[in-house]
Order: structure tokens, then C-alpha cells, then sequence
């Protein structure tokens, strides 16, 4: 075993929203991408190296007794794809222990994700936006990382839950949600489908980081209209 360091912000124990079952849930640090949403600015700069995978390994295992036949661990950050020779490395363990893993993630790393696929059992792959001048303004980035990884998953039969967050303003609309719909239609092995309504929960933080918070004067998603959304994606 290669005994690799990884930048991690924070291990959350016991999630029930971060997959099936209970899990416990590592968030990585570094990302490539600067969503106008996104809740964990904190996470977007690769921090020094602070967790060996050995020592990872033995957090987790200390919760395996939770985990009961659906839980599992989850790899998201930041995006852990950032730090695949770590995972690879820590899924060599988990596996041996019969730990269902899962990876939630925008699909933009560093190109290297073959071999740590092989050990995922779920992709959460988080939609920005599924045109292409959309997901520019909403990441800062094109889309062919995305593709790629994307490409990579439905070639492997992964199987996939899409999670979409929605923005009062950007995306909170029929038509949006129609053409996210025909979108989702091309990919297979889909499990879930979440649409996630947007908050400002994370203004803070931007505030004590010294980061201008773009969405500041948006007010948070109507949940009962992000539900209504979903109906409409999800009925036949």
C-alpha cells in the first residue's frame, strides 16, 4: 500500500444525504471550477496535505457497524477527483472490507480516473448546467471535462445519481427543466435524480474569506416550488 497523503477539510460521520443508507462522508480539499452557488468556498484551494490514507482508513472502519447493507463512505469537496491516487489507494482498503463507496462529483479533475473508477460503486454527479454558455457562466470553465468524465462513466456502466441544484433566477423554470429532462434522457444507468434548492446558508463565509459573493441578493429557492420542478423532470 502506497501510504499518500490528501488534503481534507472535514469527515462528516453519519449522513443520510450523501447517498443510500448511512455514510460517512469525506469532503477533499481543491476544485477547479468556481460555481456562482457553491456552499464551501473553503474548500476550493488545496490546503496542505493533513491525512495519510492509512489513517483514514482507520477512522472509517471505526464506523462499518452503522453502515448496515446500503451505507457506505463517500468521496465529495471541493472534488475529490483531485486527489485520485489517494482514493485509489483508500478504496484498496475499503474494499477489502466489503465498504460500498460512493463519489459525488462535478467530473473535472486531472484526467486519471480509470483506475479509481473501478472501485466506485455510485457517481453523484452534480449538474451545473446542461448547455454549454450556461455552464460557462455558472463554473467559469467549458463543459469538456465534464464531458469527458461523463463519457468515461456511461462506458464503465456506472451507476449514476444526477443532482442539479436550482437558482431562483437562473435555472428555476419550466423550460430549463424540460430541456434538463431531454438532456437526462441520454444518459443510462440513471438511479436518482435530485433537484437541490439553492440557499444562502453560505453567505458568511464568503464574507470572512474576502470572496465577493455574486449571489448575494438572491433570495433561497422556494422548496415547494424546487419540488414541483422535480415532478415535472421525473413524471413520464
Amino acid at each position: 500500500m502506497k501510504n499518500y497523503s490528501a488534503s481534507i477539510d472535514s469527515i462528516e460521520s453519519f449522513s443520510t444525504k450523501d447517498g443510500p443508507g448511512v455514510r460517512t462522508v469525506i469532503f477533499f480539499n481543491g476544485c477547479k471550477l468556481r460555481c456562482l452557488f457553491c456552499h464551501n468556498p473553503e474548500t476550493w484551494t488545496r490546503k496542505e496535505d493533513n491525512t495519510k490514507v492509512k489513517e483514514l482508513y482507520e477512522k472509517i472502519i471505526k464506523f462499518k457497524p452503522y453502515f448496515g447493507d446500503k451505507g457506505g463512505v463517500t468521496f465529495s469537496g471541493g472534488e475529490p477527483l483531485l486527489h485520485s491516487e489517494f482514493i485509489i489507494e483508500l478504496s484498496k482498503l475499503l474494499k477489502k472490507d466489503n465498504i460500498n463507496i460512493a463519489l459525488d462529483t462535478a467530473g473535472v479533475g486531472n484526467s486519471n480516473y480509470l483506475e479509481l473508477l473501478e472501485y466506485i460503486d455510485l457517481v453523484i454527479l452534480d449538474i451545473k448546467d446542461y448547455r454549454e454558455d450556461g455552464y460557462k457562466k455558472m463554473t467559469g470553465l467549458d463543459m469538456e471535462k465534464f464531458k469527458e468524465f461523463l463519457n468515461l462513466i456511461q462506458k464503465l456502466n456506472k451507476k449514476i445519481w444526477i443532482r442539479q441544484v436550482i437558482v431562483p433566477g437562473i435555472n428555476d423554470n419550466k423550460e430549463y427543466i424540460l430541456g434538463l429532462k431531454q438532456y437526462i434522457k441520454n444518459i443510462k444507468n440513471i438511479e436518482n435524480i435530485e433537484l437541490l434548492p439553492y440557499h444562502t446558508m453560505a453567505i458568511d463565509k464568503y464574507k470572512k474569506l474576502n470572496i465577493d459573493y455574486i449571489l448575494k441578493d438572491t433570495k433561497d429557492m422556494d422548496i415547494n416550488k424546487c419540488l414541483e420542478l422535480e415532478k415535472i423532470l421525473k413524471e413520464d
